[in-house]
């Protein structure tokens, strides 16, 4: 049965804070699990948080800690003291421990280091804050199991039993040299199934796949998933065991990449969060929504261009908000498709290729749905003077102006890509606006051509 945590029972523990029921306090979280304590964290107000926080064991709260909101986190261990701190830091694993310091003060985190007594975690955590938290070094943990190529079966047993105390879960036993180079890794079955004095070097698997320190986290996500893998050793030049990276922290890194490829698209500059301030929240807002000021002025300056078509053929004005509005779908629905490919690895061949499937596509659509609204506007304003004239003027417009926005939604993308730029910001305001500005200015151009 999972535990339920309700208002009542949130209450109840808000009195025992209150009171300083600690004995009873420690009876009750005794057996929640991590993940509920970091619920009731985030429930209750700050005071009572960084009161569980002091009072429960360090093995309980480092972990529920991590199950935290990162601007939550942060908070809380701004909040305590770099003994306390280090504390907490001493029962993460290495990753966690990365991730949760590197979102500190620079001075703080120094003092927090000094204050881990585990000379050896102390030293993993100092070498992994020198890669970028993107990167497989960054992504890492140091616990592992590895096992040496000269030993038996026997001594290898012994040596993963004292490995094993550091290592939450074992996924995989990687086998390495002398002086630490990966060489491939061991079945648990050849292990229990072999003479005790059977050297590793003669039952281990040679075949292993590995990342680089430096590889991007985006690349060894997609090796994972390629070749559904639970876990992945990562070395250095010389091919030495550095780490392994999880799935469970890929996972998190890739749901984290999907937040801020999101947030790119609706046009937030910056990872925010819905409680964050007013200020923060305008900085991360405000460019994107000063391109959209920039185009709806110049969509305006555009039809003002055009004032005097507007004056013999009114009903071109009605329908302005109709072709700004599929310039910037179609737009959105192309480069969405383009980004989507590209963090798939799905998107093959040149860009030229790219662009004539795309063309094809989006005059297809376009003449499907420049029937359609060439037969509307023909029918309902079949009593208009040259109703018929105008209908026609306007489906072709349309017909353009899809066109037009599935070769910018195509193109964009793929150009900022190959550039080094993140795709994800075309997928947003930036296509829905050089496609109004230029699905307006096609409308009229196109419209004035066949009218006058």
């Amino acid at each position: 049965m999972s535990f339920e945590i309700t208002d009542i029972l949130l209450e109840e523990i808000k009195v025992h804070i209150r009171n300083e029921d600690d004995k009873i306090l420690l009876e009750l979280f005794e057996d929640v699990h991590h993940a509920d304590v970091a619920e009731i964290l985030d429930e209750v107000n700050w005071d009572e948080a960084l009161y569980l926080l002091r009072l429960l064991d360090s093995e309980t709260t480092s972990e529920a800690l991590m199950e935290l909101d990162d601007d939550v986190r942060e908070r809380l261990l701004d909040s305590l003291t770099p003994k306390e701190i280090a504390e907490e830091i001493e029962e993460m694993d290495t990753d966690d421990a990365v991730d949760a310091i590197a979102e500190l003060d620079s001075a703080i985190q120094e003092a927090v280091i000094e204050q881990i007594e585990d000379e050896e975690h102390k030293a993993d955590i100092r070498e992994m804050l020198q890669y970028d938290e993107d990167s497989a070094g960054g992504l890492m943990a140091k616990e592992l199991i590895r096992v040496k190529e000269t030993w038996t079966v026997a001594g290898c047993v012994r040596e993963m039993r004292r490995q094993a105390e550091e290592v939450t879960r074992v996924h995989s036993i990687y086998v390495v040299t002398k002086e630490d180079v990966l060489i491939g890794r061991l079945s648990l079955k050849d292990l229990l199934t072999s003479d005790t004095k059977t050297k590793i070097s003669e039952i281990y698997i040679p075949k292993v796949d590995s990342v680089h320190v430096n590889d991007d986290g985006e690349d060894v996500a997609k090796l994972m998933q390629k070749y559904d893998l639970e876990a992945i050793p990562v070395v250095d030049d010389e091919k030495k065991l550095l780490g392994r990276i999880t799935i469970d922290d890929i996972v998190d890194f890739i749901r984290d990449e999907a937040k801020e490829d999101y947030q790119l698209a609706a046009g937030i500059t910056q990872e925010v969060e819905a409680d964050d301030s007013i200020i923060e929240l305008t900085r991360a807002r405000l460019p994107w929504l000063f391109l959209g000021l920039i185009g709806g002025v110049g969509a305006a300056t555009i039809m003002g261009g055009f004032e005097d078509i507007l004056e013999d053929y009114a009903l071109l004005f009605f329908y302005t908000p109709l072709i700004a509005a599929m310039a910037g779908n179609v737009g959105v629905q192309s480069s969405a498709i383009i980004v989507q490919g590209l963090a798939n690895d799905d998107v093959k061949g040149s860009i030229s290729n790219r662009l004539l499937k795309e063309m094809a596509l989006a005059a297809l659509n376009g003449l499907l749905l420049g029937l359609a609204l060439f037969a509307f506007t023909a029918l309902w304003y079949r009593n208009e003077p040259d109703s018929l004239h105008t209908a026609l003027a306007i489906s072709i417009s349309l017909f353009a102006v899809i066109i037009m926005a599935g070769i910018i939604g195509t193109f964009i993308p793929l150009f900022l890509n190959k550039r080094g730029i993140d795709p994800a910001i075309a997928t947003g305001p930036f296509i829905t606006t050089s496609n109004d500005i230029f699905g307006i200015l096609i409308y009229f151009w196109i419209a004035k051509l066949i009218l006058f």
